[in-house]
């Protein structure tokens, strides 16, 4: 409302501006003279004033016509001009209608039709960077690799849809094994989009199968900057990468202080198990075993494992088997009820003829969580305490169809491997300890079907096995089970 009275009291105060103006000029004297042809014309001040706008918009309409000739005359040489420009609406309408239909086509697995729809859009928008990329997706989806390659080579070309185009030729390259290319074309792609989170996974897993530890090592730190990483994620891939360095370091001639930087893994994360293994044993052998027996205990506490016990039992190798039952509380003092340490206790009191306490040791094992290793440690206290063949090979029959037990696994594919790896064909670092949900499993030594610790080794006092407990049980599962072991070669 105020607005309204504002606008009508400005709106009177012009007219009365202009009356008065027109009353002033009206009242002056003299006027404007113009001679035109010889003939003399007199305007008034208030005649010159009105001659003076008549003329400016005379002279307004003139210049509009020009202009108004001058884009006819450039729509006739082909200048851009409205209707030009409507034309090229048109035609860029058409050509994002055939993109997006495209696009359609080939999410609902349509690459045919999509690749019609792509050689449209191309035609109407010539915007190769928009369309090349749906060509390339449709040409892989019909099996034409060439078209595929030439379209991403094409994409490269634009520094907007260079990684697309790197990316793509990437996935080719694997899909076809070629990973000394792939592994090029990954660092390219992750020096063009550091952050890209499937890159990085990419060029990490290629980079440790080349075994090029150092590059695995700076792509992990950039994953973790990028935070694409959870820092305990970060510090257990850093200690495989260690731990896999020093596989390597240790398989040729090294030096001492190379040897002393591969056990590093074991520092990083202490309850990796093949790092704590590698790292005891090389205490071992420079004659430190109460930094050995440290390192094995730690790791123990995180996770019972036969690789442990194993690498334990190397501390001392020449002890009676009493000797070893007593200094191995150190290790099953830990984790009693655990499977691993049940058993582990059940092969060094069988070893030490002591059969009442392995099957104390043993518990309800064979009935709650029954494995091919428990079953057979059962028949071996069986044979140990007399009893008939037929009990003991019953056990062993059990054992032939029972649970492998825990294995390494690879959480992606569930795939299983006979022994730890940095790399598998799931990916980087996917093994885990566990029982496969699959009837799959690898047939190992003698680690899976026989006791680890049982005779591995005995003084030169220590007394030997009786012939009614070790021996007589891997003769036994040799010979039901038709499978040689390592026991049965020793």
């Amino acid at each position: 409302m105020l607005w309204s009275l504002i606008k009508f009291l400005l709106f009177v105060a012009i007219v009365t501006g202009m009356t008065w103006g027109a009353a002033q000029l009206l009242e002056m004297q003299g006027g404007v003279e113009v001679v035109v042809g010889g003939t003399e014309y007199t305007f008034g001040p208030l005649q010159s004033v009105i001659a003076a706008g008549v003329l400016f918009v005379l002279t307004w309409i003139v210049l509009r016509l020009i202009a108004l000739l001058i884009a006819v005359l450039k729509f006739l040489i082909g200048n851009e001009t409205a209707l030009s420009r409507y034309w090229d609406r048109n035609r860029e309408r058409k050509g994002y209608k055939a993109l997006s239909e495209g696009l359609n086509a080939l999410t609902a697995g349509e690459p045919r039709l999509a690749m019609n729809k792509a050689v449209l859009a191309e035609r109407k928008l010539n915007k190769p960077e928009l369309t090349n990329l749906l060509v390339a997706q449709a040409a892989e989806m019909v099996g034409d690799t060439k078209k595929a390659t030439e379209t991403y080579k094409q994409l490269i070309g634009h520094e907007a849809t260079r990684f697309i185009g790197v990316r793509g030729i990437l996935k080719q390259k694997l899909a076809e094994g070629d990973t000394d290319t792939a592994l090029k074309l990954a660092e390219r792609a992750f020096q063009l989009k550091p952050r890209h989170e499937e890159t990085q996974d990419i060029l990490l897993k290629l980079q440790a199968d080349a075994h090029d530890w150092a590059g695995a090592r700076n792509t992990l730190s950039a994953k973790l900057k990028h935070g694409s990483l959870p820092r305990d994620v970060y510090t257990r891939r850093e200690a495989v990468l260690a731990l896999s360095e020093a596989k390597d370091i240790l398989d040729r001639d090294s030096t001492i202080e190379e040897r002393e930087e591969a056990i590093q893994a074991n520092r990083l994360s202490p309850d990796l198990i093949p790092a704590a293994s590698m790292a005891a044993r090389n205490q071992i052998e420079k004659g430190k075993p109460r930094y050995a027996t440290r390192i094995l205990k730690k790791a123990w506490e995180a996770q019972p494992h036969p690789d442990l016990a194993a690498a334990f039992a190397e501390i001392e190798p020449t002890e009676s088997p009493n000797a070893r039952l007593t200094r191995f509380q150190t290790l099953t003092r830990s984790h009693p009820d655990h499977p691993e340490t049940k058993m582990l206790l059940a092969e060094l009191n069988i070893a030490a003829e002591k059969f009442p306490e392995a099957r104390r040791s043993i518990g309800d094992l064979v009935e709650t969580d029954p494995t091919k290793r428990s079953l057979t440690l059962m028949a071996a206290i069986e044979r140990g305490e007399g009893a008939d063949d037929s009990v003991v090979k019953a056990w062993l029959a059990k054992a032939v169809t029972a649970s492998p037990g825990p294995q390494w696994v690879c959480e992606v594919d569930g795939k299983v491997y006979p022994q730890w790896q940095p790399v598998t064909d799931g990916g980087f670092d996917t093994l885990t300890w566990k029982t496969p949900e699959t009837s799959e499993a690898v047939q190992g030594n003698a680690a899976s079907m026989l006791p680890l610790i049982v005779g591995s080794q005995h003084s030169a006092g220590a007394p030997e096995p009786s012939v009614d407990t070790d021996v007589d049980i891997v003769e036994a599962t040799a010979e039901d089970m038709s499978q040689p072991t390592e026991a049965t070669k020793a």
